[in-house]
């Protein structure tokens, strides 16, 4: 079934302007007394197309907020055998075959960025996971005021050729403005050159304090990491791994990471060199945050996405059906 919330002079935008009192009118007549927008257009005195920009405006502003929620056992065939078989929420986007794999992101970061507006709300505490597919999804948030809300980044960005705040910090004050959130940055580099190095710097007080935030985590939203693909993935693209990092995940059989922490293709994490110097969560670590949100376009991250369905890191999927079909093929 689906469920229908419009807002009015307790959340943004201004409930003063005009055009926001003249929204919510026509998003009232329109949604819950199913007029049409030339009868609200009469009814209202402006035209049919004053009637779609008004109703356009309410539900891209966060005044409208509309969530389609099934019961599990009246889901989707596809998102019911992901419950069945690795026992997580699917979100299952439908999206036609002939999409190229950059439109194919964009319909999945579209429909997660609606999907998260709902998860989230006043007093919580979001963790993001920087990346290509994350960034996506920021672009397509519905806005929504919280309260005492914060959002915090999961891992570095600095590497040996860019501080990486800027990218970075763009897609969590981003996601903290959709929300009226507060925005956290974690300013280390993505890699350490040595597992001292991370030991002694998460003694400081000031990266303890990001730390304790991120330990107080009720949502995490993170994608996939893999080498090579149509959509390259940022940690592998952008110079944070050298031929010899590479040369080494492949000797201990990582297939991807999350918020650069790998893992292997049964899911496990542990005796990963690599990780010793990461600055992402460990995953023992991140598995303890209640709702964790993993979003993937794209069949070339499926053997990485089975590795994390394997070792239970996900808790709620959003995933293009083509994808999710072969995965529940293999």
């Amino acid at each position: 079934m689906s469920e229908l919330q419009i807002y009015g002079e307790h959340l943004l935008p201004d409930a003063t302007d005009p055009r926001t009192i003249d929204a919510v009118q026509a998003a009232r007549l329109y949604y819950f007394q199913d007029l049409t927008m030339a009868a609200i257009g009469r009814e209202m005195g402006v035209s049919r197309s004053t009637v779609s920009r008004l109703i356009t405006f309410a539900r891209t502003s966060g005044l409208v907020e509309i969530k389609i929620s099934t019961a599990l056992g009246q889901a989707p065939g596809l998102e019911r055998a992901f419950a069945d078989r690795y026992g997580v929420r699917a979100h299952v986007v439908p999206v036609p075959e002939t999409v190229s794999d950059v439109d194919r992101l964009d319909r999945v970061a579209m429909f997660a960025g609606r999907l998260l507006t709902t998860f989230f709300a006043s007093d919580l505490v979001m963790g993001v996971a920087w990346g290509t597919t994350v960034s996506a999804v920021s672009r397509h948030l519905a806005p929504k005021r919280t309260h005492n809300s914060h959002v915090v980044q999961l891992n570095g960005a600095a590497n040996t050729r860019t501080t990486g705040v800027s990218y970075a910090t763009d897609i969590v004050r981003t996601v903290a403005d959709a929300y009226g959130a507060l925005p956290q940055g974690f300013p280390v580099p993505a890699f350490f050159d040595y597992p001292e190095t991370r030991q002694m710097l998460w003694r400081e007080r000031s990266i303890k304090r990001v730390l304790d935030l991120q330990d107080r985590m009720d949502l995490a939203v993170f994608s996939i990491g893999v080498h090579g693909g149509a959509v390259p993935s940022h940690v592998y693209s952008a110079g944070y791994l050298e031929k010899s990092d590479l040369e080494e995940l492949d000797r201990d059989g990582v297939v991807g990471d999350i918020a650069t922490v790998f893992l292997r293709s049964d899911g496990s994490y542990d005796r990963i060199a690599l990780n010793e110097r990461a600055s992402g969560p460990r995953l023992d670590r991140l598995k303890a945050v209640p709702r964790r949100v993993c979003i993937v376009a794209g069949e070339y991250k499926l053997t990485a996405l089975r590795a994390a369905l394997a070792g239970k890191i996900v808790t709620d999927l959003v995933i293009d059906d083509l994808s999710a079909a072969t995965l529940l093929q293999a």
